[in-house]
């Protein structure tokens, strides 16, 4: 090569690699730019973190953890245990959700028999527990001004027909429903995959309960991870039971971690929600696949990234 060529080359080269370095640390610039313009931002959806999820960001306290999860731009929080919370707290956690604008989720109708036989049975025991349970809700959620109460009906009764287990689970969720309705409490059913003696497994049959109970007090709480453990097919299928679904939950799969950490597009279902117009609560119901302050940071990345579908 001549000369003159080699060393016309050679600044070309070198114009190009400055100009591509610049370009990339103008990029970096920018993502960093943007990751902090989305801090506080709310999302598209509405997303509910639980206590614990943001314990190394905003401490151990649950109210101080509700004041992250505010600024971090999530509107709502979903907890399992708030029944077993103490009354005082309970009003704590309603207080300050309305003096942050934001939102109750799901708490767990826990009548201490949703792990085993109960309410396909039939037995007066089991019906009187839930229903017991049932009014103790309604004042729980009065504190913490919820709208939702997780219901699971226990295990199948081995003994019985199928048709006989779903008739008295039915019942048993009429009369559930007697002491919701008036309050504007809605149990939302949940079928799940955690193990097969399960009576509740998938969100059609979910669908068939609440269409017998009749009462807009009984939906479906649709959780995205055991739908796909149980059945798949996670859009059609949400979109069959879309009437009777009052509530959503999320957690990837395999492993129950944050969008992004396993096989489900969660991108391209939060697009299909919103295009459906759902203004729900998506309880962040998972754990976490990182440690510490860079594992929450990297799951509230994930449900950046993941909400981004406009």
């Amino acid at each position: 090569m001549e000369r003159r060529k080699f060393l016309q080359n050679g600044t070309l080269a070198g114009i190009s690699a400055l100009t591509l370095g610049s370009l990339s640390q103008s990029a970096n610039a920018a993502g960093i730019k943007n990751s902090e313009q989305a801090k506080g931002k709310t999302f598209n959806l509405n997303y509910a973190p639980h206590d614990g999820m943001f314990r190394n960001s905003g401490g151990d306290n649950f109210l101080d953890q509700i004041k992250y999860m505010a600024d971090q731009g999530f509107r709502s929080i979903e907890d399992n245990g708030m029944l077993g919370r103490s009354p005082e707290e309970q009003s704590k956690i309603g207080d300050l959700l309305n003096k942050l604008g934001m939102q109750m989720g799901v708490f767990v109708v826990d009548t201490g028999n949703n792990w085993k036989t109960s309410l396909t049975t039939g037995k007066q025991e089991f019906v009187d527990a839930f229903l017991s349970t049932c009014k103790k809700s309604v004042e729980v959620a009065k504190r913490c001004n919820a709208k939702w109460a997780t219901v699971v009906p226990g295990y199948f009764e081995r003994n019985l027909p199928m048709g006989i287990q779903t008739a008295n689970v039915v019942e048993a969720l009429r009369r559930g429903a007697e002491i919701f309705e008036p309050h504007g409490l809605v149990m939302v059913l949940e079928p799940l995959s955690d193990n097969p003696d399960l009576f509740l497994r998938t969100a059609e049959q979910s669908f068939e309960v609440c269409k017998a109970v009749k009462s807009p007090s009984c939906k479906i709480l649709y959780d995205i991870y055991h739908m796909q453990r149980n059945v798949g097919n996670l859009i059609p299928v949400m979109d069959w039971c879309w009437d009777e679904i009052a509530y959503i939950q999320i957690g990837d799969n395999p492993g129950r971690k944050e969008p992004g950490t396993g096989e489900i597009n969660y991108k391209n279902i939060f697009k299909h929600l919103h295009s459906k117009g759902y203004k729900g609560i998506l309880g962040m119901e998972h754990g976490m696949a990182g440690k510490g302050k860079e594992g929450e940071a990297a799951l509230i990345k994930a449900y950046r990234e993941a909400d981004s579908f406009l």
